[in-house]
């Protein structure tokens, strides 16, 4: 298997998630998504997708009647 295909640019993360590529890269600056840098580039690890939506994962509160 080639790394190289796990590892996803900004707007393919981005466009997982359904947000903007200048959101990516907020989180990014608030360290909240982990990156890897190749040379100048920046990359995401795919597993980082599930992570992050695992992370951001809360069970709704009960409605009172």
């Amino acid at each position: 298997m080639n790394q190289a295909n796990d590892l996803l640019t900004v707007p393919e993360f981005a466009a997982a998630l359904r947000v903007k590529a200048s959101c990516v890269r907020r989180w990014i600056r608030e360290e909240r998504v982990t990156i890897v840098h190749v040379g100048r580039l920046v990359r995401i690890p795919n597993g980082e997708v599930t992570r992050f939506i695992a992370a951001g994962t809360r069970m709704a509160k009960a409605v009172k009647s």
